[in-house]
């Protein structure tokens, strides 16, 4: 789900996040995409840019990592796959932003745009991320308590570079982070763009972020304990994200999209 930020609201400008998710791979084998993707804010078209990277990367992803035969053999190989799925989206975007430019004035740039890609297979799950989106998983006990995890998230050139690498950018190609996990026992996930940094995202332990163990926590809740309405479940998280809380440690658009194992065990279950 993606909602307006407050900011963009008072300027009269249209929430310029986007999300998707798409199933693919045989039935003993299903494979889940789900990506999120932030527009620049300060680019004229970085709406179109978020919607065209996520429509890119749920089905380059998911015909590249869904389609094929068996299970990676190992990560290298998983992150193989992830990384040509990502240059196939890469270009792919570059084309399509010089198309929908017209003139060519302004070109890929003004369609800049972060992309977070997260694949779901049994047992395994391959992460890509440009710019400065985030994924939490929950994955394991410790005194019954479940455990988050948050996955590497893409370097700055220095500890003083505070710029977002794009789609757009000219190193984005290297700028790339690609993770693989081999986990059993991952039975929830969530991706977020930067919006949700300060409230999903904990620096109490020092410089280095970790997950906000009680954010994850509850976002993921009605999902393994859903209500009889599926609707009646989005509007909550809706209003989660609208709320004075949230709006008060981030102003910007803000999304998430979470996903939970449906039956016990990499082989029967699923995260839809």
């Amino acid at each position: 789900m993606s909602v307006q930020g407050y900011r963009h609201a008072q300027q009269g400008m249209p929430c310029q996040d986007a999300w998707g998710q798409s199933h693919t791979g045989p039935p003993h084998a299903p494979v889940t995409v789900l990506t999120v993707a932030d527009g620049a804010g300060s680019r004229p078209r970085s709406q179109e840019g978020a919607q065209l990277a996520v429509r890119l990367a749920t089905s380059v992803f998911g015909a590249r990592l869904g389609e094929r035969e068996g299970a990676p053999r190992d990560a290298e190989d998983l992150r193989i796959q992830l990384r040509g799925a990502f240059l196939e989206v890469l270009d792919a975007f570059l084309d399509g932003t010089w198309e929908l430019s017209g003139d060519g004035t302004g070109g890929p740039a003004d369609f800049a745009t972060t992309l977070t890609v997260v694949v779901l297979g049994p047992g395994w799950l391959g992460y890509t991320s440009l710019g400065d989106g985030f994924v939490v998983l929950r994955a394991g006990e410790e005194n019954g308590e479940p455990q988050f995890h948050l996955l590497p998230q893409p370097e700055s050139e220095s500890e003083y570079d505070n710029e977002t690498t794009f789609l757009s950018s000219r190193d984005a190609a290297l700028r790339v982070r690609i993770a693989c996990v081999r986990d059993d026992g991952v039975d929830g996930v969530m991706l977020s763009t930067d919006g949700l940094a300060q409230a999903a995202l904990s620096r109490a332990q020092g410089p280095v972020p970790l997950a906000n163990r009680s954010f994850a926590a509850s976002v993921l809740r009605s999902l393994d304990r859903p209500g009889p309405d599926p609707r009646a479940d989005a509007r909550e998280l809706e209003a989660l994200l609208l709320s004075d809380r949230l709006t008060a440690l981030n102003a910007d658009d803000k999304t998430l999209v979470r996903a939970v194992r449906t039956t016990g065990g990499p082989e029967g279950g699923k995260l839809p």
